[in-house]
Formats: C-alpha cells, sequence, structure tokens
C-alpha cells in the first residue's frame, strides 16, 4: 500500500510549478503517502524489530536506532511529518510552496525508507 501511495505521488511534477492545483494536489498525495510509509515502518518494528512505537516521530526515531534510517535521513524524516502535521495550513500560499518545494526530497527519502525495510526484513526470514 505504500509503495503504490508513492506511486500516485511520484506521478506528479514536484518540481517548481506555477499551477496551484499541481500544489495542491501533490501535498494531499504527500499526507496520504507519509502516513501509509510511517505506519509499514511501525508494522516493519513492531515484526521485526519487537519495538511497539505509536507516533510518526517515535517511529522514526526507532528506525534510525536499529540502523533503517542514518542520522540526516532521520531528521530529514522527522521535517517530513512537521510538513505533514502543516498541511492542515495549506491555504496559506508560503506554507504551500515551502512544503512542495521539499516534496521531491521527500518522495525519495520515503522511497529509501520503504526499500530499508525490505531489505531489512528479507535478511531477518534468512
Amino acid at each position: 500500500m505504500a509503495r503504490q501511495a508513492l506511486a500516485t505521488l511520484r506521478e506528479l511534477p514536484l518540481s517548481q510549478s506555477e499551477d496551484k492545483i499541481i500544489r495542491d494536489a501533490a501535498i494531499q498525495r504527500f499526507e496520504y503517502t507519509l502516513e501509509a510509509v510511517w505506519k509499514a515502518a511501525q508494522l516493519y518494528l513492531r515484526q521485526q524489530e519487537g519495538l511497539d512505537l505509536n507516533s510518526p516521530k517515535g517511529v522514526v526515531r526507532g528506525c534510525f536506532q536499529v540502523g533503517l534510517l542514518t542520522a540526516e535521513q532521520a531528521r530529514w524524516a522527522l521535517q517530513m511529518v512537521d510538513d505533514r502535521n502543516l498541511t492542515a495550513h495549506t491555504y496559506n500560499e508560503s506554507v504551500a510552496n515551502a512544503i512542495f518545494s521539499r516534496l521531491a526530497q521527500h518522495a525519495s527519502l520515503m522511497n529509501y525508507w520503504l526499500e530499508a525495510m525490505a531489505r531489512g526484513a528479507s535478511m531477518g526470514n534468512n
């Protein structure tokens, strides 16, 4: 499900766009993609690592703790969570534009995160 959500986000042009409809659609797709990714990570941590974490930021920290994310990636993932929390304020042009400007990097990190979980799960099953 998380990979499918990420694919929908990547369907849109994530570079600077003057089109507010594309920007707003990308932000909405980012919202549900991050939701799916952090919940996939939550499940991974519970099943593979025995960690029961219940918040997005706790899950990010747990993924850093077990080596799925580097310190820099974890910091960026925490920024993603903050951006997700700000999406309720996308009626504010400057907030919407700021979040949109980071979506390509967010998408790349979420892709890496999903791949790291897949690698970790396959190693755990050997």
